[in-house]
This record gives structure tokens, sequence and C-alpha cells, in this order.
């Protein structure tokens, strides 16, 4: 059993932020059913690399759901998406604020069909304040947060390697999400929620906000140096770098004693406490470089470790998809597409006790469910035959579905 088994959730969203958030909450049980439009389907099915049509990186955050495909701005499409309402448990929607309210299927249209309706918006600057109708994407978002002044190492901004503000706000999603059903079964209200990407961001900005509110400071970008302890930070080694973290003072007799056998450093008036070395960045790196760049990173790790320090190597993505650690724990996961065919994918992160919190299916292909689920809400098969014919239903692979409608949106998407 897992803990979302019956709920159901219609998901209205597009690119990352959204569907990273439904994606965990269908390995967490939900049907998540994907609302796209016909054809073009989520934005980021454009994405590269792509087989058989279909996009790879697309498919991450998709799996282990079911996809419907409606024209919603069509008064028919309209009519059935709020038919599946009345058995939803949560929508989900990251459009532009108003553009639900233009299509007739936001907060309140939903509301007075199911009153105890989860409704979760997503958007870039939220719903409200002098932003709220820009459109925002996650680099808008690093921009406002300040992410890409504290990221990178020299005078130009740099942005965050991952789409940090849309996992954010996906991770946002989950944990409100949560929160709403449980208060939900306790109460049986519904509840409304409004996430932005640049709220979502900026309410990781831990170390950043103490360091402002408590005296002013400005955070600026610092390579890979913690803000608040060193040392802290990736060192050049002989072949790469390590990382290396010994910020207080019992790591710090560890490192210089045990690891870079520079005991006296212990004496050493620029480095006796952490607000000393603090105050000493830039020389204690030096210092530490001289040693590091001796030996290789695998050198140091096992000299590093063994001392009781933590250590470790600064890799690129495809050495981390190889490491021993990775594999061990099992973040490599296979799925089997009905186009792409085998797929690889990372795995769920958390190991529960006693929850299979574990890949449940691969992403699906435009439309691929559309008439299953309408026939699960009760519409005939010869209405859903009619609306495949007239364009306010598609599937994008006919050939390899049901034959309900096949020949109409076969058509379709030839043309």
């Amino acid at each position: 059993m897992l803990p979302l088994d019956g709920f159901t959730v219609l998901d209205l969203t597009r690119f990352l932020s959204g569907p990273y958030a439904t994606m965990v909450l269908a390995e967490l049980g939900a049907d998540v059913i994907k609302v796209e439009q016909p054809h073009t389907g989520d934005d980021s099915r454009r994405f590269e690399p792509k087989f058989g049509g279909e996009s790879y990186p697309a498919a991450m955050p998709n799996r282990s759901k079911r996809s419907i495909s409606l024209d919603l701005k069509s008064a028919e499409a309209r009519e059935i998406f709020l038919t599946l309402v009345e058995s939803a448990d949560l929508v989900m929607e990251n459009f532009r604020p108003g553009v639900t309210k233009r299509l007739g299927i936001d907060y309140d249209t939903v509301k007075a069909i199911k009153p105890d309706i989860l409704y979760c918006s997503i958007s870039g600057f939220g719903q409200t304040g002098p932003y709220q109708h820009r459109p925002g994407f996650d680099i808008m978002a690093q921009g406002v947060t300040g992410f890409m002044r504290m990221t990178g190492d020299g005078d130009r901004p740099a942005k965050v390697g991952i789409a940090i503000n849309d996992i954010a706000a996906g991770a946002t999603a989950i944990y409100s999400v949560m929160a709403a059903q449980m208060l939900r079964e306790r109460t049986g209200q519904g509840q409304y929620m409004d996430i932005s990407l640049v709220e979502a961001g900026l309410a990781w900005t831990v170390w950043e906000q103490g360091a402002y509110f408590g005296a002013g400071e400005v955070p600026e970008a610092t390579g890979t140096r913690h803000r608040r302890s060193t040392p802290y930070q990736a060192y050049k080694t002989a072949d790469g770098f390590v990382t290396i973290g010994a910020g207080n003072d019992r790591l710090w007799k560890r490192l210089v004693e045990d690891a870079l056998g520079v005991p006296e450093w212990q004496e050493d008036p620029r480095y006796l406490t952490l607000q000393d070395r603090m105050a000493h960045r830039d020389e204690l790196q030096a210092d530490i470089e001289a040693i590091t760049q001796t030996k290789t990173t695998h050198e140091w790790i096992e000299i590093i470790d063994a001392a009781g320090v933590p250590v470790g190597p600064v890799l690129r993505y495809d050495e981390t998809l190889q490491d021993e650690q990775v594999i061990a724990r099992g973040m490599i996961a296979e799925v089997e597409h009905p186009i792409i065919g085998p797929m690889k994918t990372i795995a769920p992160p958390t190991k529960f006790s006693n929850l299979d919190f574990s890949v449940r299916g691969p992403a699906p292909w435009i439309g691929q469910h559309t008439a299953e689920v309408l026939r699960e809400a009760g519409v005939p098969d010869d209405r859903i035959a009619e609306l495949f014919e007239r364009g306010v239903l598609f599937d994008a692979h006919p050939e390899l579905n049901d034959p309900v409608g096949s020949r109409a949106t076969a058509e379709a998407a030839r043309s």
C-alpha cells in the first residue's frame, strides 16, 4: 500500500516545477492524469534527444503518470475536464495567472463542483503583487532571488547548474499538498495553494537571511566556499579538485595534524579560531592548496577520510552516475517505454523501511490514456469517438492503443 493510493490528480502543469511535483505524488501512489493540449503537449516534449519522436528529457519528470489530451479552448473539452474534477482530489497548474480563469477551469469554478478539492497553482511570481502577470521561468527567478549574484567565481552573474527554483517550487508544492491533504482528511475542507518560483527559492536562503537580517551582509559570489565556515570548499589537487569540510575546531585539528601534516597551523595567529580563519580565507586556501596539489584527488580522499574529516571528489555528471556509492544505493532505475524502449532514470531518493517508493512506469505519450480515462469517467464510446473525430480529444499513437477514435486521431496527427 502506498500513502496516496486512491488520490487522483489532474495535472495541468508543464516544463519542470509542476511535473516534478506530480511525479513524486504519482510515485507515492497518486493516480496522476496529465492533461495536455493536442499535438504539441507539454512544452518540454520539444527537448532533444528524441527517440521515435519522444523526448527523453521530458520523460524524466513525467514518468509514472497517465496522459489525456484535450483542447481546453473547446467548451466540450472544458465540460469533460470538469466532469473529471468530480472524482479528483487535486488540480495542479502552472499557467500564467489569469489563464485558468479564461479557460473556465480556475479554483472558484472547480470548487463549485467539488467543494473539498485541493488546487495548487505554481507561477513565476505568484498570483498577486505587481509582478503577477509576468511570465517567469527558472532563470528569471534565479535573478530575482539574488542567486545569480551569489553563485560562481567571477564578475558576471552565474546560474546555478540545475533549475533550482523550479525544483524548489516543486518540492514546496509536494509538502504543501501533503499538508493540505492531511488537513482535508481531518476537516473535510479543501484548500487553494499559491506557490511562486521566487518565493520557493527565497525560502531556501537560510544562512544568507541570517547574515543579512543580523548584520546587513549582502551575499556575494564565493565560488565553492561556505559563507560562514572554513575550510569548507573545493581545493586543487594534482589531477582535479577535492572538497574538504573542516569548519569546526575538532575537525580543523584532525585536518592539520593527521591529514595535511602541519600541526603548527594550530598556533598560527591567522588560524587560531574560526573567526581568524574566516578573516584569512585567501591565505588559508593558498596554504592548503600548496599541499593538496602534491597528490591526486584519490590519494587525498584516502588520507583525509582516514583522519575522520569529511572529504570528497568533484565529479562530472557522467562520473557521478558511474560512482560506486550511487550504484550501490540503487539510484539508477530502468523502465520500458512503449516507444523509446529501455530507459534509464534517476530513482526516488528516499529509502523507506516498509514502503515501495519507486518508479511506477514510463512517461506516457501525448493522450495515451485519453479513451481509458474518459471511459472510467462514464463517457460512452460513441461520444469518445465523435470527440476524437472532431479534434477535441487527441491520441498521438492510436495505432498502439485503443481503437476508439484511432482513425480520426491518426489523420489529425498526419495533418
